[in-house]
């Protein structure tokens, strides 16, 4: 696991200078504190820093092929590079080191830019070779590791973190408004932009192709989830299947030489991947707030497994950690989770290098609730609109929302809210926190005008992309492509790294990823049953109560703290001069939005925090 950074000078552009490479290795000492290494060939610059986890003493960086005409810097883990080197072997390529990463350059050499198709892990690469005078920049299948690239001028920079790019001083800060509108709507930016409107995502799946003598750049994508065909297999051969694969799949991830765990917060995804590892250290954290505290079901796994399990009640200090999390959120979400993602990182880190995580389960297996929504969105239709828009919505609007983190009247109010969102955003209807109305409404006419991708944007892309398949298939592609990537993913890699801990995905090798997409719709989701045939792989290894609950989801009660201890950096970020002088928000919508909540009359929770965590992140980094 790594950080890595680059400077690519095309034409008559000034070539990269060693000051510039050192700035941007330095920007992300937290990804790699073990080692550095940088390389500056003419135009091409490439840094790195190392968070040592295979070949402890061999596996620095560059990496070269034989003859050093080829090299590269990298960020992750290859986990069937044992099975790929030895391939490679065979067809006369000779190893000087024992690491992960020299199956890169000599898969490179052997197969091209097809190389990255033979890669099983989560990696983020750049190649320099040096002969053909071209550079390749690479992202793994489904974008756990991330990869920044701006193309300013005659140059080309690239990085793991987006202050990466910024610390070459080569870039300009300017604000991208339209993806401004995205990230409140959605509380992620959607790939391939970002906040700044120089700076790009390399999509999950993707690959760019930089020709120095011809100085073109050429994207290109080299792996999408395989259209879905149904094997005629029993449900009892599909169990099988899911139960093998997932366990090949997790001892896959268990190659470290050093100390390696898994988080654990007693659901389905987590336990599953604590009980594939056998022996195992297992990590959870809770809170004062009963509704937002799962330990107990976490202990009831970890003893049930007889893993060495580690828990601690927080009670953290909110204003100073989100004043610690801010050096992390370059590329902001405005997902409640980073906080509780970080917290038990830390708790982690303590003891292990690697962590393991249930992250995708939900998206492979049909997890969550918003397909169920949209199921029961079309029987609510059937309800005489007279009686919805008289009756039933004003009744819930008038309902001030509970104080638990759900419950039957907060889940009534967000359906009802949810429903009323356009039919085309599909299950992403209850995902989205600020619709085309309230956006027009929040923004000040002059700065609306910049809004030029509708709210729906990327969600429509991609169930166009996925309109081959079932509907339910279609919904689970689009989680997959925009919210695990662009949020859960980038949530758990800015955290974890944050504390140079390594976390692993099971769920998303590319292996289990198709077998998953290949499962009948009827095993994911029945009636209310989320997650059909996985919770029952799971009833054969944990305790059936902690496969039979209601979902919880990773939070922390952010909706009372604005009420409390963030209330005044709320009033701070979101003062009535602060929001006139900067001229994107119309100050009386957001002034509505903060008293109504402050009175418990609604829970604007999520459009506050987006606010705030853009004013945030525009003092840090856009006004540098």
């Amino acid at each position: 696991m790594c950080g890595i950074a680059g400077i690519v000078a095309l034409g008559d552009a000034a070539a990269p200078q060693p000051d510039q490479l050192q700035a941007m290795c330095n920007s992300m000492l937290h990804r790699g504190p073990d080692e550095e290494g940088t390389d500056i060939r003419g135009e091409v610059a490439l840094g790195m820093r190392r968070l040592s986890i295979i070949d402890l003493s061999g596996g620095s960086q560059p990496i070269f092929n034989e003859d050093k005409t080829i090299l590269c810097v990298f960020n992750g883990e290859i986990y069937n590079y044992r099975e790929l080197r030895c391939t490679l072997e065979k067809k006369g390529h000779t190893f000087a080191t024992s690491s992960d990463t020299e199956v890169i350059v000599h898969g490179y050499e052997e197969y091209g830019d097809d190389f990255p198709s033979h890669l099983n892990g989560m990696f983020a690469i750049a190649l320099h070779d040096t002969a053909k005078k071209r550079v390749v920049l690479v992202r793994d299948h489904l974008g756990i590791k991330p990869l920044y690239y701006a193309s300013q001028g005659q140059h080309l920079v690239f990085g793991s973190e987006i202050k990466v790019l910024l610390a070459s001083g080569l870039l300009q800060r300017e604000l991208d408004v339209d993806s401004l509108g995205q990230f409140l709507s959605w509380e992620y930016v959607p790939a391939p932009n970002t906040l700044l409107k120089t700076v790009k995502k390399l999509e999950a799946g993707h690959l760019i192709t930089i020709d120095l003598q011809k100085q073109k750049i050429a994207p290109r994508q080299y792996w999408d989830i395989p259209l879905k065909t149904e094997r005629s297999l029993s449900d009892d051969e599909w169990l099988e299947r899911v139960d093998s694969l997932l366990k090949t799949c997790v001892t896959r991830q268990l190659v470290s030489d050093v100390p390696l765990g898994a988080f654990l917060s007693g659901g389905v995804d987590s336990s599953l991947i604590a009980a594939a590892m056998g022996s195992a250290k297992t990590f959870s954290i809770g809170f004062d707030d009963p509704s937002y505290n799962e330990l107990h079901w976490a202990r009831t796994v970890a003893k049930h497994l007889g893993v060495s399990h580690t828990d601690e009640i927080l009670n953290p200090d909110i204003l100073d950690l989100f004043s610690r999390l801010l050096h992390f959120m370059d590329d902001p979400i405005a997902d409640f989770s980073i906080f509780p993602t970080y917290l038990v990182s830390a708790v982690a880190r303590k003891h292990v290098t690697v962590a393991l995580s249930g992250d995708g389960g939900d998206e492979l297996f049909g997890g969550y609730e918003t397909y169920i929504a949209q199921i029961r969105a079309a029987q609510y239709g059937m309800i005489p609109a007279i009686m919805r828009k008289i009756v039933i919505e004003p009744m819930l609007q008038s309902i001030k929302p509970r104080a638990a983190k759900k419950g039957l009247i907060n889940k009534a109010k967000r359906f009802v809210e949810g429903a009323g969102q356009p039919e085309n955003l599909g299950h992403c209807r209850w995902r989205t926190f600020v619709g085309e109305l309230q956006r027009a409404a929040l923004f000040t006419p002059e700065a609306a005008k910049k809004l030029t991708s509708p709210v729906d944007a990327h969600i429509s892309r991609l169930f166009a992309q996925a309109a081959d398949r079932d509907p339910l298939t279609q919904c689970l592609y689009v989680d997959t492509k925009s919210y695990l990537c662009d949020n859960i993913l980038t949530k758990v890699d800015r955290m974890s790294m944050a504390v140079s801990l390594e976390t692993r995905v099971p769920y998303l090798d590319p292996e289990l990823v198709e077998l998953a997409f290949s499962l009948p719709a009827r095993l994911k989701i029945s009636g209310n049953t989320t997650k059909v045939l996985l919770k029952k792989v799971a009833a054969r290894h944990i305790p059936s109560a902690c496969v039979y609950r209601p979902k919880e989801g990773f939070s922390i009660p952010i909706k009372h703290w604005l009420t409390t201890t963030l209330r005044p950096l709320m009033e701070e970020l979101l003062s009535e001069k602060t929001i006139r002088e900067q001229g994107l928000f119309a100050w009386e919508n957001i002034d509505t939005m903060k008293s109504e909540h402050l009175q418990g009359k609604e829970n604007h929770s999520h459009q506050l925090w987006a606010l705030m965590m853009f004013q945030a992140w525009q003092n840090r980094w856009l006004k540098g």
